[in-house]
């Protein structure tokens, strides 16, 4: 009895400072703090980026700049609901469709996060909102399984169609790339790092003439975050894409010369190439605790 009216008397005289410390506790894992990465430091928008002495579209004398703010996370990315209004269009210069350019190759590379699985969701496409009228690309997801790449050709059929089968996983980062080689007949799709077979190319393309467009496809928007698109004229190998995604989220290009466009869309749309392929926001939000879901490879 002596125990239990001691314990009350505790309860009594400190029972509120324990409450309000609970409080506070739970206030701050809401946001964040408790995460490591609450702590790291972080880019600021376009302090990381390469420089083309000699202009848009050079590779001599080309250089990534800005030292060690290109190893930290990003201070932003683009968080999309999943409304049709909400994109970034990126234009529809030639060098948007590099498959069908001087090399035949193609790679593209971005971090997404995706909120749920609901229809068809384009996260990037060339072409606007009709790709498969040809000359062509998209990277669309689906609730069905399909999570790939498809590249048409001029009369509107695919000559390159990759999925793997499965439907992405929702609330967690992502790494995805495809690389597409019309010299050798190889299209590989890549999902945080690893290597699906190869998907193979039937027929041949051209450049075509619609928009790139981020947030979008031809079936719905995108619901989530995306973050560091990079689109090369070459076909990466296996070992450039896995370090890719080992350097995380905040990775720097790793082929310079070969660079046509990089989106890191931390806090904004430029193209970080050099190549001044720029984008335009739409209703774009730029979320600025998209951290706290995010676990570095």
């Amino acid at each position: 009895m002596v125990h239990l009216q001691s314990a009350m008397e505790y309860l009594m005289t400190y029972g509120w400072a324990i409450l309000i410390i609970a409080v506070v506790l739970a206030v701050l894992f809401s946001l964040g703090v408790t995460n490591p990465l609450f702590f790291a430091p972080k880019t600021p928008p376009g302090s990381c980026q390469v420089i083309r002495p000699n202009g848009p579209g050079t590779i001599s004398q080309i250089s990534l700049e800005g030292g060690g703010t290109c190893q930290q996370i990003p201070e932003y990315v683009a968080s999309l609901n999943g409304n049709t209004n909400e994109y970034i269009l990126l234009g529809n210069s030639p060098s948007l469709s590099p498959e069908a350019g001087s090399t035949g190759e193609m790679t593209f590379c971005m971090w997404y996060y995706l909120n749920t699985i609901i229809n068809y969701q384009g996260v990037m496409i060339k072409g606007q909102y009709y790709p498969s009228y040809g000359n062509n690309w998209e990277y669309t997801l689906d609730q069905y399984g399909v999570q790939g790449f498809t590249i048409w050709t001029p009369g509107g059929n695919n000559i390159a169609f990759y999925s793997t089968g499965r439907s992405p996983p929702v609330n967690v980062w992502i790494f995805a790339c495809f690389t597409f080689n019309q010299n050798t007949d190889s299209a590989y799709y890549y999902f945080d790092g690893n290597q699906s077979p190869n998907t193979g190319i039937y027929g041949t393309t051209s450049i075509g003439t619609g928009n790139l467009v981020v947030g979008y496809g031809e079936h719905g928007p995108f619901s989530g975050k995306i973050a560091n698109i990079q689109l090369y004229d070459k076909a990466l190998s296996p070992s450039d894409i896995k370090s890719l995604y080992l350097e995380g989220i905040q990775g720097a290009p790793l082929n310079l010369q070969s660079l046509v466009g990089w989106w890191p869309l931390n806090g904004n749309a430029n193209d970080y190439s050099g190549n001044n392929n720029d984008g335009i926001a739409s209703n774009i939000i730029w979320s600025g605790n998209w951290w706290q879901d995010y676990t570095a490879p």
